[in-house]
């Protein structure tokens, strides 16, 4: 599968690597919220952006291929870190931090300013996003990975900016297909819920047609 290595990056290594480049997505996440609230006078986010720039020459000195991927080392620790919700060294991703349990997944998170949609309020495509990104980690979880096939929201109210909670469980598996849901909630209870179907690609299959190979 295209985007998929296994090398042979150590624990020791990988934990290297998360603490010299996680670092700079965090402070460009930080970034993000400051040039929305921002008020600073006309010069002074004229030399800001005359820093930024420099930064960004500086970061593309050296630079690997047009995407991250997911790489797994040979202990099979992944890294899925240019992913868009989970990506430690993806500035767009909040990040999430999702814990898996056997017969479910979950994660506690902080939406801010520069996932907005509604004034105050999170984006609904956002709240797919990371539905999308939780009900596959669901199906993930059982070593059923899979591919989108349908996702389905029911929007119950506005998701505020904040702190909040997403959860994702398997409902039933039909062959190549998982069902699953989840939700996104804050203190007051359920904001959205989803529904999607997640098929095991080929390359993932026994024999290119069947049941999962992890199976």
């Amino acid at each position: 599968m295209i985007g998929f290595l296994v090398d042979d990056a150590t624990p020791e290594e990988i934990e290297a690597e998360r603490a010299t480049y996680g670092p700079i997505a965090q402070v460009l996440r930080e970034l993000a919220q400051a040039s929305i609230r921002t008020t600073v006078a006309p010069e002074v986010a004229a030399e800001a952006v005359a820093q930024l720039a420099a930064v960004r020459d500086l970061l593309n000195a050296e630079v690997g291929g047009a995407s991250y991927g997911l790489k797994f080392s040979r202990q099979g620790i992944g890294r899925p870190w240019g992913n868009a919700v989970v990506g430690v060294r993806n500035p767009v991703a909040p990040p999430l931090d999702i814990v898996h349990e056997e017969d479910r997944v979950h994660s506690r998170f902080v939406l801010g300013p520069q996932y907005e949609g509604p004034p105050t309020f999170v984006h609904g495509g956002v709240a797919s996003l990371i539905l999308d990104q939780m009900l596959g980690e669901a199906a993930a979880a059982r070593k059923r990975p899979g591919m989108t096939g349908t996702l389905t929201l029911r929007y119950l109210r506005p998701t505020p900016l904040g702190p909040l909670t997403a959860e994702a469980s398997i409902d039933r598996v039909e062959g190549i297909k998982t069902f699953a849901i989840g939700h996104i909630a804050d203190a007051e209870g359920v904001c959205v819920e989803a529904a999607g179907v997640f098929i095991v690609p080929k390359w993932a299959r026994a024999d290119g047609k069947g049941q999962p190979r992890f199976e």
